[in-house]
This record gives C-alpha cells, structure tokens and sequence, in this order.
C-alpha cells in the first residue's frame, strides 16, 4: 500500500476514500488553509465548491488557517458548525465582496499602497511604523469580521459534542509561542491577530492571553494537531508556490521567492511529519491501531504572482483569483471522485472465479 503524501496531481489511487466507501463510513477530512493577503481570495473560492459540493462519502472534521486562510476557514467553519455549509459558501463570496476596493477612497489608498511596495524595489523609502498610522484600518477589519460572524453562538456552538474543529495560527510576540486559537475561544481578535501583518498592523493584544502578530512567523497553516482528529485525508489549500521556474535575479524576484520558502517552511516540517508517520506505518514499523495513513492532497494557486499583489484588493483581481479557486477545487472533486471509484470497482465486482 502507498501511504505516502500525495500531491493533488498524483494519479496514484486514493486508498483511503477507497475503504471509507468499502465499509459504507465517511472520510474524516480535515482542511488547512495557508496564508497569503489577498492571495486568499483564491481559498474562498475552493472552500466554496468544497463545501457547495462536497461528496458524500466525506465529512469535513476539522479546518485550520493562518491570516487570510484563517479568515477563510472561520467563515467557512462558521456554515459547518451549523450544520449548513453552503450557507457558508455564500458568506464567503459576500465577505470578500466586501474586502475588495470598491469606493473612490479605497481604490486610490489600494492603488498607492501597491506602488509604494513596488517603488521600494527600486529605491530607499523611509520606513514607518505602523504605530504611527491611525488604526482605522484595524477598526474596519475588525468590524467587517463582526458583521459576518456571530463570535459569542460560535464559542457556543464549538461545545456541542461533534461539532468540527477550528484552529487558528497566531505568534506571541514576546514568548515566541506558536499559538493555535480554537473554536470555544474564537473572537474577531484572533482573528485579526492571525492576520496581524507586523509592517502594517499594529501588534493585537487579547487580555489574559498575549500579544500577536501574524500566524505567518508560526504555522502557516496549523497542521500538527489536525491528525489527532483521527482524519482519513487532509485537504491543503496552498498559497506559495512550491517551486520555482527560474534563478531569480532581480530584487524583487528575490524577495519575492524568499517570502514564498519562508510561507511554506512550517508547512512543508509538518506534511514531512505525517509522510513519515505513513511510511513507518506502511512499512509495519508502527502497527498500533490508534495509527492509521492519512492521505495529504494540495489545492494549489500555481500562478506567477509577485509580492505586492498580497496587498491588492482591486475587485476584478479577487474574483478572478476566486474563480480560479473554485475551478481548481472542481477539477480536485472531480479527480477524487475518479480515485474512489477506480477503488471501489474491483471490490464491487467481488472476487474472480
């Protein structure tokens, strides 16, 4: 048996839905959504075709994010945790509505914000401390996120037993604690401390716990704690790209890889860590029960975007990565359904004469 991790391209039949549909029981599935600024409105549209159109044969357990991926998956866990998620599909497509530039105001603050970013390629720039800024950007955010999500019934619902899990990546600043929020204590300020970007956010202090900054300098996105969920699959939206087509050599190629490897660092440890787990398994070198092969497959944005396009809210560029999302994610069922099938057809016919 192939246990190892998978990638979604990998023609390699998919065992683990193969049995769940053998026994009649479910898949547990877990999702993980990376972070990436606006890069995100492509994890919109994937986590709506997955959960407008979610196989049968699957039950979403868990769902993790960091940054933008967290705003993602607190919306998109938002519809699971009623029991309702293509309620949460629709969400989503309005929040990031409403994210986008779309009054005179905010178009021209999206449009100087992105030459600024581009401008320092080429030249110095004096730096400015985010603590010099006013904080209606944070306020805005933060009332945005209130608007769409009902945090004190959330904190509730998160109790009822069964209910999916929730994580969400944070850093302590002054510990340097990886911190992961859950469901019963999720506030719009988890949230906004997940996607506290340090050159633009103030750092967010929540009372009794600490101060953060982006779950980008943790995990990006929690993966750790997803398997002790007892998950069949792992589902990873993935922001940064793996790989690369060429050496770059101009500054902002450079920055521009260096912040791609070091997006993908955490996540990359953590799926090695699971790989391993199924290649001990597979070899028999772990033969307890409680163990069993999770498959890892990745929904990727494997498009050539520069840096400064985390940051661009222009609404035609969000939709458009939201499409895409929603085009991949249909191509990924498409192909899942096809492994299952191609599984279960041998076991449907029974055994030759």
């Amino acid at each position: 048996m192939d246990v190892s991790v998978r990638s979604e391209h990998s023609n390699a039949s998919d065992e683990v839905a193969g049995d769940a549909m053998e026994t009649g029981s479910r898949s547990r599935v877990a999702i993980a959504c990376q972070g990436g600024g606006s890069h995100t409105a492509f994890s919109s549209g994937v986590l709506q075709e997955l959960l407008g159109d979610l196989p049968g044969d699957a039950e979403i357990v868990g769902i993790s994010g960091t940054s933008g991926g967290a705003i993602c998956a607190a919306i998109a866990w938002d519809g699971l945790v009623r029991g309702e998620p293509e309620a949460a599909a629709v969400k989503l497509r309005r929040f990031w509505g409403e994210v986008a530039a779309r009054d005179p105001l905010d178009k021209l603050l999206n449009e100087a914000l992105l030459a600024s970013i581009r401008l320092r390629d080429h030249m110095a720039f004096p730096e400015v401390s985010p603590y010099l800024l006013p904080t209606w950007g944070e306020e805005r955010f933060l009332q945005l996120l209130r608007d769409h999500l009902d945090f004190a019934e959330l904190r509730r619902l998160a109790g009822r037993p069964g209910a999916p899990a929730l994580h969400i990546g944070a850093v302590e600043i002054l510990t340097g604690h990886f911190e992961v929020f859950e469901g019963h204590e999720l506030t719009a300020e988890c949230l906004l401390a997940s996607a506290a970007i340090p050159q633009l956010f103030r750092a967010v202090r929540i009372e009794g716990k600490g101060t953060y900054w982006d779950g980008l300098f943790s995990q990006n996105p929690p993966i750790h704690d997803l398997p002790h969920l007892n998950i069949n699959e792992l589902w990873v939206i993935q922001i940064n790209p793996s790989t690369c087509p060429r050496v770059p050599t101009q500054t902002h190629e450079i920055i521009d890889r260096q912040n791609e490897l070091s997006g993908n660092l955490s996540m990359e440890q953590e799926l090695r860590q699971i790989e391993m787990l199924n290649r001990l398994i597979a070899r028999r070198a772990i033969t307890d029960p409680r163990f069993h092969p999770i498959d890892v497959r990745r929904i990727a944005l494997d498009r050539d975007l520069d840096y400064s396009t985390k940051l661009d809210r222009w609404p035609s560029f969000l939709e458009e990565l939201s499409e895409y999302g929603r085009t991949k994610a249909r191509r990924f069922l498409g192909e899942r359904r096809d492994r299952s099938e191609a599984v279960a057809a041998p076991a449907a016919g029974g055994p030759s004469a």
